[in-house]
């Protein structure tokens, strides 16, 4: 399939963030053929609305790609918020999660998690005016983080290296993070690398990132240029009764890695 062609099902999907019947082998409004999908949006590039109300982003196009093109299901996207999204999977709302959501410890022992398809790297970013240059540089001032996220823990971790002399301000979704620290009530927000270059780039005569070594440096992973406090996976989460569907799924993801299609969706969102 074309990337046009491909790209052409999102205006079917524009209204999927809308609230959803919740019945259905699939664990959500749509049928036994639908998958349900929960997801925290706008989290931008990974999902997010554009101006017209379709949905759109990499989470998104990796939906399409695995459940509809590989595994001939449709599905819908239902906005919820990250720091009940697991509870709410495991009530049945929805079938899995996909919202950039990092694969750890204590989340897999709530949820299953297919194969890792995304590497992230916590991140800071500050005023261009600031004058912090280094992790160090926050000892004693407000953060911005989003709730239930390992931004959160990120910088949680910065509180306990710090001893306790952090304050740490969590908002529902990185949205206001981002206007908290535009209007200077924090002096940083913490938050995924991506997802906070997506912010600096569209608003570079405002911010930056903080620079230098971390995390993915001291990893040996290919580094960015600026400082990485955490490197995390992503995957789509599931309850843990679904053994069959999650191997299902990773056989379709590992099927669009290995004919490019994987390749593609990155290379549109991060490359360049």
């Amino acid at each position: 399939m074309t990337d046009t062609n491909r790209r052409s099902y999102l205006k079917a999907t524009g209204g999927a963030a809308a609230a959803l019947a919740l019945a259905g082998c699939s664990g959500g409004g749509g049928g036994e053929n639908t998958v349900t999908i929960g997801s925290d949006i706008p989290y931008r590039p990974f999902e997010y609305t554009d101006a017209d109300g379709n949905l759109k982003g990499f989470d998104v196009d990796i939906a399409q790609a695995v459940f509809e093109e590989e595994m001939g299901m449709s599905y819908e996207f239902q906005d919820t918020a990250f720091d009940t999204i697991i509870g709410s999977l495991n009530n049945g709302n929805f079938r899995v999660i996909m919202s950039a959501m990092t694969i750890n410890d204590q989340r897999a022992e709530q949820v299953d998690f297919s194969d890792p398809y995304f590497t992230a790297y916590q991140t800071i970013v500050v005023l261009k005016s600031s004058d912090i240059t280094a992790k160090e540089d926050l000892k004693g001032k407000n953060v911005g983080v989003q709730k239930g996220t390992t931004g959160e823990n990120a910088a949680q971790q910065l509180k306990e290296e710090f001893g306790g002399d952090l304050t740490i301000k969590s908002y529902d979704q990185i949205p206001a993070a981002f206007d908290a620290l535009n209007n200077n009530q924090v002096v940083a927000v913490i938050n995924d690398n991506t997802v906070n270059a997506e912010f600096v780039e569209s608003h570079q005569d405002t911010v930056r990132f903080v620079e230098g070594d971390g995390a993915a440096a001291e990893e040996g992973e290919n580094a960015p240029p600026y400082l990485t406090l955490t490197v995390e996976n992503y995957g789509i989460a599931f309850r843990k009764d679904d053994d069959d569907f999650r191997s299902q799924v990773n056989d379709a993801l590992q099927a669009i890695r290995d004919d490019g299609t994987y390749d593609e969706i990155y290379n549109e969102y991060f490359s360049g």
